[in-house]
């Protein structure tokens, strides 16, 4: 992990990731989880960076060390785990230090594995019995799943530009709660998930923007076309140029997740996309996959 990654990891809102650990953060204040709290004592300063429970803290700390402390990980558990939880992309592989410049994605080695996707047992159970996916998106999107030595199974998911070409890969752990949550080759460039969709678009026809592929998979199982990205933090400039000039003639959605990183990202991505609409998920439920899944099973 090099200091441009780990700047990131540091750089992630610290409220955001309070909220991914199931901390409830209300007006920068939330309970602290390090001591016995019946008022919210832990305060959450947005320009630093870092909290602080002035009850059982010395001093204020940042995304990493929440992380390390709530979780009992140790600093590059920590790391992977925030990593995994913001699709950021870590190193897999220990780059040679004779290299000057950073390896790049080699689209040819990973093409033949999408030409003829499989999926093994535990691939099939995720997506058709926990996700309810629609066996004709597995197919458009071009899911497949490998096995590594040690016997994990993982979910292999392809990402293409909008011209077709493929630029990145992320493999997906399949066993629950298993570390890494996520593996990527070197060099893949994981942006925007599911471009090609954006050649099938009309003029006035609803784009769904989602975040993670698979509340995307779960959209285009509902009958609608979609995008998803890990975080409006993480769009590059050609991204956002990219969403703009469609904004002229295609009207975009959103279902926030219920939580305030999902509103949060909705009020981000709507500054680059003024005419995004908000669409409320039913009470009790998390994120559109879980508000599919539960409609599919009604």
């Amino acid at each position: 992990m090099d200091k441009i990654q780990l700047q990131k990891l540091r750089d992630l809102p610290i409220e955001g990731v309070a909220e991914r650990l199931g901390l409830r953060v209300k007006h920068h204040k939330s309970l602290c989880p390090f001591h016995a709290d019946s008022h919210p004592s832990m305060s959450y300063r947005v320009k630093t960076n870092t909290c602080r429970c002035f009850v059982c803290m010395s001093q204020s700390i940042g995304p990493i060390d929440l992380v390390m402390r709530h979780l009992n990980m140790e600093f590059k558990d920590a790391c992977r785990w925030l990593a995994d939880e913001h699709n950021i992309i870590l190193d897999e592989w220990q780059p040679d230090p004779t290299d000057v410049a950073p390896q790049p994605f080699d689209a040819s080695r990973y093409e033949p594995f999408f030409e003829h996707p499989w999926l093994n047992e535990a691939a099939r159970k995720f997506l058709f019995h926990e996700r309810m996916i629609d066996p004709r998106v597995v197919w458009w999107c071009r899911l497949t799943s490998w096995t590594d030595r040690k016997g994990v199974p993982w979910l292999q998911i392809p990402y293409y530009n909008k011209e077709g070409q493929l630029v990145g890969v992320q493999n997906r752990n399949l066993v629950k709660g298993a570390l890494p949550r996520f593996r990527f080759p070197p060099g893949a460039e994981c942006g925007i998930y599911n471009l090609p969709v954006l050649n099938l678009l009309k003029p006035g026809e609803q784009l769904f923007i989602t975040e993670g592929a698979s509340d995307c998979w779960a959209m285009l199982s509902a009958g609608h076309k979609a995008i998803a990205i890990p975080s409006a933090t993480l769009l590059t400039k050609k991204d956002k140029e990219l969403l703009s000039q469609l904004s002229s003639t295609i009207s975009f959605h959103m279902y926030p997740d219920q939580d305030e990183p999902g509103e949060r990202l909705f009020l981000q991505l709507q500054q680059v996309l003024p005419n995004l609409q908000h669409h409320q998920l039913p009470k009790g439920c998390k994120d559109f996959s879980e508000f599919f899944t539960l409609r599919i099973k009604d």
